[in-house]
């Protein structure tokens, strides 16, 4: 790891504040859950609240909103992850949402389900009397997540006032609220993409295989690669072709930019992101929607 200029000391350092963040949620919340998606930064979550409890289980849910359009290899991760740690997995379904009239499902070629997590999170979190929602959001993925606080409070309706947030001279996390209200917590929020891919090589953490070189079929949208689903609509003009491909970051799949790429091992992609100078969330079609469009989604109570 020294070739790229980053210690384990720095690592040890982010591990430490993470694990502080993660304790005060289970000191001061009586209701919290992990926020997993299958994703990489919800992987490092789950190690770090394995640590941070150790030797004990850890104190809370794994809550999953599952919009029908995943990735099945996050799928086939997140049910074997939460049964060798021993967790409860909470299970949400953006189709129940759409069954009930909670939403609707977008229409025409770049409809996507993404936007409508929103509504079932939401419901799930007043359902399950969720008071803290633990996220992997970090400050460097976008504009608006850079705004977030560790304890990110959201009024009644789950909305977030980015002018509104409690100052943590210190780490002093202010975590009252009133009835109804509750917090998102980012334990990573001062980790990098390159920091998340050096910890999950320190640690030798699995991953699920998507984030690795693989062989799939793909279509080109607005400069992205885009991989194909049987329910995803084509333009007349868009081809499906085969690429050697890897996640940077994952999402649902109408939404997931994928990086060509010959990495397949840890140490390649540490590499490949070092070098890279396009952000993870470059790809992201959904943040492609308006020049706010993730600030937007936050204020309504998106992740």
């Amino acid at each position: 790891m020294c070739d790229i200029g980053i210690s384990s000391k720095h690592l040890k350092q982010l591990e430490n504040e993470a694990i502080f963040v993660m304790r005060e949620v289970a000191a001061q919340f009586e209701k919290p859950a992990l926020l997993f998606s299958g994703g990489k930064d919800s992987i490092v979550l789950v190690h770090l609240a394995k640590k941070a409890f150790f030797p004990c289980k850890i104190p809370f849910p794994l809550l999953h909103i599952d919009t029908g359009h995943n990735f099945e290899e996050t799928l086939v991760y997140r049910d074997k992850l939460a049964q060798t740690m021993g967790c409860k997995l909470i299970v949400k379904l953006v189709q129940e949402s759409i069954d009930t009239g909670r939403c609707k499902e977008e229409c025409g070629i770049n409809a996507s389900r993404n936007k409508l997590q929103t509504i079932t999170l939401l419901d799930a979190i007043e359902e399950l009397k969720i008071d803290a929602a633990i996220g992997g959001g970090r400050r460097d993925e976008e504009k608006a997540r850079a705004k977030e606080r560790f304890f990110s409070h959201r009024d009644e309706f789950g909305q977030w006032d980015p002018k509104n947030q409690r100052p943590e001279l210190w780490h002093i996390f202010n975590g009252r609220k009133n009835m109804g209200e509750h917090f998102r917590v980012f334990p990573i929020s001062n980790w990098t993409e390159l920091d998340v891919w050096l910890y999950i090589y320190k640690e030798q953490i699995p991953l699920p295989d998507i984030y690795f070189t693989h062989r799939r079929k793909v279509f080109r949208r607005n400069g992205t690669l885009l991989a194909y689903a049987p329910f995803m609509t084509l333009a007349p003009h868009e081809k499906i072709i085969e690429e050697d491909v890897r996640c940077r970051t994952i999402g649902d799949i109408t939404c997931t930019g994928l990086t060509v790429s010959k990495a397949n091992a840890l140490p390649e992609i540490v590499k490949e992101v070092a070098a890279s100078r396009i952000s993870e969330r470059g790809a992201r079609e959904d943040d492609k929607r308006s020049e706010a469009a993730m600030e937007d989604r936050k204020k309504e109570g998106y992740f």
